[in-house]
């Protein structure tokens, strides 16, 4: 949404309070999603009382350092827009059910928030197998749905009212591939992924594309499984290439591992990756032997733009730390789904879901946001760099 368009008063203390810009969120290979016995939302709309959305993420289990943060994104969301007077003159209520990562989890969760709860949204899930599976369940009963977080493609495929506010693979991977040939003037990159991980193939796939597209080369392609405790084959053939750089579209865990074992080989070149590297884990385990390496994320807390030294301040002040990348995501889904219900002629599934379909450059924590034919976002990524055993903002890189 445009400034210009809001005509209540309400509407644009609203939007002035927007500081907004994958967690890694989890990519895993989802599996086919159930067929679930779809509820439906024959209910009249409750026109007064609380507006009650509903949230489905991992708070307990192996997720959970992903799913906790996103919640607590999405409550300060949801306290802000109350304290600026709600959505449409009334209160925002949040209903979350932990999945704990579990498919069927997700969608008996999304079950009971549409027939129980009677929510008017879904935020969620973290993970793009449990959004996969709610989808199913959000678009039968024609509830809209917003996962934060969620990068497969096929999410949003489910149907017209399944939204996302996180950028997908195919995109991180162009834009390091843009950052490696026009600011580190690579022209021979080798590529190290997860043979077993959609995430890793997806996101080596579009960065290949990319790099080769605009004039590199992809000198190699070797791989490794989860779980895998000795790279020294696959790195020793990545050296014997001598290329300048190594993307590896992996997670922090085997990143680390990896990047400790290229050390030990002499195998000195900076490394690439996308935003599955995003955790306070990372540096822990890969130590110097990241020094000089960068990924693609969706927040950088050292970013200097005003918006997100706003953002930052008031969640600090609020939690006591500086917000991760998995609050963002959580903050920025409910900012547009709530800002879509306020402009909404009623708040009714189709109504929200016709609203959230014409999201317009609507203010972020890293820009501003646009929805587009496919219900994915148009809005920037960022580039962190890892320097003096930290994590640098270096740029941000608009689609």
């Amino acid at each position: 949404m445009s400034p210009r368009n809001v005509a209540l008063p309400r509407l644009a203390a609203l939007l002035a309070l927007v500081t907004l810009g994958s967690l890694a969120c989890e990519r895993k290979a989802p599996p086919p999603a159930p067929a679930p016995a779809a509820p439906t939302q024959a209910q009249a709309p409750v026109e007064e009382g609380p507006i009650v959305i509903g949230s489905v993420g991992s708070l307990t289990g192996p997720q959970a350092p992903f799913g906790v943060p996103v919640l607590d994104g999405i409550q300060f969301a949801v306290d802000q827009v109350n304290a600026a007077g709600g959505v449409k003159g009334r209160k925002v209520e949040v209903r979350s059910y932990d999945s704990q990562g579990r498919l069927e989890d997700s969608v008996s969760a999304a079950q009971r928030l549409i027939s129980k709860d009677r929510v008017l949204l879904i935020l969620g899930d973290i993970s793009s197998s449990g959004s996969l599976g709610i989808a199913d369940v959000a678009q039968a009963a024609k509830v809209p749905m917003v996962t934060p977080s969620a990068t497969h493609p096929d999410v949003t495929r489910k149907g017209d009212y399944i939204f996302r506010t996180c950028f997908i693979d195919a995109f991180q991977g162009l834009v390091m591939a843009r950052f490696a040939r026009d600011n580190l003037k690579l022209e021979r990159v080798s590529i190290l992924q997860d043979s077993r991980d959609s995430y890793s193939l997806g996101l080596s796939q579009a960065f290949a594309e990319a790099f080769t597209k605009l004039g590199g080369t992809i000198v190699s392609v070797e791989s490794y499984s989860k779980g895998d405790t000795d790279l020294r084959s696959p790195l020793l053939a990545v050296k014997k290439m001598k290329p300048q750089a190594l993307y590896i579209p992996g997670f922090y865990a085997e990143v680390g591992l990896i990047a400790r074992q290229a050390q030990e080989l002499g195998l000195k070149l900076p490394m690439l990756g996308g935003d599955g590297w995003d955790s306070d884990r990372l540096l822990e385990l890969g130590g110097d032997a990241l020094e000089g390496s960068y990924y693609s994320s969706h927040y950088a807390q050292d970013n200097p733009s005003p918006e997100q030294k706003r953002f930052a301040t008031a969640y600090q002040e609020r939690s006591g730390h500086l917000p991760d990348v998995s609050v963002v995501l959580g903050y920025e889904a409910t900012r547009v789904a709530l800002a879509a219900m306020e402009r909404a002629e009623s708040l009714t599934g189709p109504a929200i879901r016709d609203a959230l379909a014409k999201t317009k450059d609507v203010p972020v924590i890293s820009g501003t946001l646009t929805l587009d034919a496919e219900r994915n976002p148009v809005k920037p990524a960022v580039i962190l760099r890892i320097h003096g055993g930290k994590r640098e903002f270096v740029a941000a890189v608009t689609p």
